[in-house]
């Protein structure tokens, strides 16, 4: 029987800063539609390593595939992008001469019209659009996803500290969420077109649609700043969902809730699994949430996998509890 394919894999995955050992060779495979967690006492790195998944580090060492995709990898300024960005520049001054000279400006308005044609192009390319990525594979030039890219190819994410626009409502903030997957630009919007209005009814309708999954459709119009604890939680998932993620990644849900809401948190991200066939990663240090709804369990401690398996396996675990309790705990002693 062939295996499926994961919708994450993490192989050797380190990251360092200066001498410090974040994260350490990791390795690790998320199944499509599952509910996996990453546990570890404080300091382990597992936030570390959420964010070289999100993309805001590129990974030392080590490689992550989303479906099979490069999605990260060392960033190295090899000598071909030095080359790319030469020619960049080149094209940029060729261009703007061509152009100086097709309008016959004095010599002095067509050598800047080539300098700002130059700077164009190269402020083009920082962004790095689609354009200039497919450019860079086929040199064999192989960088890390940014936040933004990380998005768009499929993976949204919370925060262990709440991250919502205060003074904006639970339906604006949702709102915000859609707009990665819409087509306008900046002129629709500041010319209220009639695409840019459609497009808006059309992220408002989502965005209720998502309160309602998570159970806040009659606080739509509330500030987020106004909200209850575990509601701001809430509203954060349905955020992140706005965006149509294939992977949702939780740091800490649960935290700072208190039971009642603790057991919400559970059954909402068991139905939204469900309910949007997406695969959930998530950070948490509640026990309870963590045996209570995962498939699969990893431990990291000191930035290195200590243990992977089902959490009956992760609970009598030795090492598992060494970590957590310290030594002689697994004995007994």
């Amino acid at each position: 029987m062939t295996k499926k394919q994961p919708v994450l894999e993490l192989k050797g995955v380190g990251r360092t800063f200066g001498g410090l050992v974040a994260v350490n060779s990791v390795d690790l495979e998320v199944a499509a539609g599952s509910i996996t967690s990453i546990i570890g006492p404080n300091g382990a790195g597992k936030t570390t390593l959420f964010n070289v998944i999100s993309g805001i580090y590129a990974p030392t060492k080590g490689n992550i595939t989303l479906s099979g995709a490069l999605l990260a990898t060392p960033d190295h300024k090899t000598e071909r992008e030095a080359f790319l960005w030469g020619a960049f520049a080149i094209a940029g001054i060729v261009i703007g001469a061509i152009a100086g000279l097709a309008i016959d400006a004095p010599a002095g308005l067509a050598g800047v019209g080539a300098i700002v044609s130059s700077g164009a192009i190269l402020l083009a390319a920082v962004s790095r659009p689609a354009w200039y990525v497919r450019v860079c594979a086929r040199l064999g030039i192989q960088r890390s996803a940014r936040p933004n890219d990380v998005v768009f190819l499929g993976i949204a994410r919370t925060f262990q500290n709440i991250r919502l626009f205060k003074e904006m409502s639970a339906l604006e903030n949702v709102m915000v969420g859609t707009h990665a997957r819409t087509d306008v630009g900046l002129f629709d919007a500041l010319l209220d077109t009639r695409r840019f209005r459609r497009t808006e009814k059309e992220s408002e309708s989502q965005a209720l649609t998502l309160l309602q999954a998570v159970g806040l459709e009659d606080q739509a119009n509330v500030a987020a700043k106004n909200l209850a604890y575990g509601d701001q939680r809430r509203l954060e998932v349905a955020r992140a969902l706005a965006s149509t993620p294939k992977l949702l990644l939780l740091d800490e849900p649960a935290a700072g809730m208190n039971p009642a809401e603790t057991a919400q948190m559970i059954e909402l991200i068991k139905s939204i699994r469900d309910k949007f066939g997406v695969t959930v990663l998530l950070i948490e240090h509640d026990m309870r949430v963590v045996m209570g709804i995962s498939e699969k369990i990893a431990v990291l401690d000191h930035g290195e996998k200590i243990a992977e398996g089902t959490p009956a396996e992760i609970r009598s675990n030795p090492r598992v509890i060494e970590a957590y309790l310290g030594r002689g705990a697994a004995s007994g002693a």
